[in-house]
């Protein structure tokens, strides 16, 4: 209710400001009938502009209204309320998750933009953004500044770039040719999918040209080719990975998932929505079995083995084999030392 009250305030001090500095030298009583509301919420309004703002509002005697004895000033057109305060100061910490991208500091010259045209007496309690608000990210690579616009701008005008790559088990970096379809965005890691014409195709190892996903932080020394390229009309991000679970580009049809997990993790699994189509089945044992399709399979098998003896993977069988045999390989490295 206070929120609402807010806005309708915020509002009318827009307005009142506009009738003021248009030179109708309005009185109490039209600024009451043009509002709908009270005498005494109209004084305290003249009161709010004086104190909070020093507006310059002086009393016309004769025309019986108010004027800006500084015919030059204004209410600066953003009022934000004590709520609309706490958003922004609360949203600020996010910018961590952005410290690897030219991103971070593209939002904080926003946040500045925003702050210089506030009133000089408001101001964002500095305890929410240093005490009583943490936020803790995924540690993230610093992706190069050149990189990442020219990923974007590659991916605008549907020109293919040429650039130099290291994968995740590669100390070289490597030539590749790719026509940047779509970036991705995952947990504040980046990532680019698009047509690489020199990649064995999945279907066909004997044949050229397949969609890929690549790490925007692997990428280096991007170039522009002039040559240009056109989006096939079928392409479908979705087809390729899974928007809920993971990036991991797998063009077989998705995997039906059966994951059975003890009463001890029961609540933490029917909080939340691992995936949109997820279906969450508490049983009479205190147990959940969470069920989802998805092509992600190495990024589920990680997920799961994250969770070791606290779930059980019902399907597939070629999941729950995995697991067996990365249980195995792990109780062997310690042995007997334990």
């Amino acid at each position: 209710m206070k929120e609402r009250e807010d806005k309708f305030k915020t509002h009318r001090l827009l307005q009142i400001d506009k009738e003021i500095r248009g030179g109708g030298y309005p009185s109490v009583d039209k600024l009451m009938n043009t509002h709908g509301v009270s005498r005494r919420t109209i004084l305290r309004d003249i009161e709010f502009l004086r104190d909070r703002y020093d507006a310059p509002l002086e009393y016309d005697t004769e025309r019986k209204g108010y004027f800006y004895s500084d015919p030059t000033f204004m209410i600066r057109n953003v009022l934000l309320t004590e709520g609309d305060l706490f958003t922004v100061s609360t949203v600020l910490p996010l910018l961590e998750q952005y410290k690897n991208t030219p991103l971070e500091g593209s939002f904080r010259n926003i946040m500045e933009k925003i702050t210089e045209m506030l009133p000089d007496q408001v101001s964002v309690d500095a305890s929410f953004l240093n005490k009583d608000i943490s936020f803790i990210s995924d540690p993230l690579p610093k992706i190069d500044e050149e990189v990442f616009y020219a990923v974007f701008r590659a991916v605008k005008s549907f020109e293919r770039i040429r650039f130099g790559y290291r994968s995740s088990g590669s100390r070289d970096y490597k030539d590749k040719r790719i026509d940047c379809y779509h970036i991705i965005c995952q947990k504040g890691s980046w990532y680019v999918i698009g047509f690489d014409p020199d990649a064995a195709d999945g279907k066909d190892p004997g044949r050229k040209g397949s969609v890929r996903v690549y790490a925007i932080a692997r990428m280096r020394g991007i170039e522009f080719t002039g040559e240009l390229f056109t989006v096939p009309e079928d392409f479908d991000v979705g087809r390729h990975i899974d928007l809920s679970f993971g990036i991991w580009n797998n063009p077989e049809p998705p995997t039906e998932y059966e994951l059975l997990f003890c009463p001890a993790t029961a609540n933490y699994i029917s909080e939340r929505e691992w995936h949109k189509d997820q279906s969450i089945t508490r049983n009479e044992d205190g147990s959940v079995t969470l069920c989802f399709k998805s092509n992600q399979k190495q990024v589920v098998r990680s997920w799961v083995l994250g969770f070791g003896s606290a779930v059980r993977v019902l399907r597939p069988k070629e999941l729950a084999d995995s697991v067996r045999e990365e249980a195995l390989k792990v109780a062997a490295m310690y042995g007997d030392t334990l």
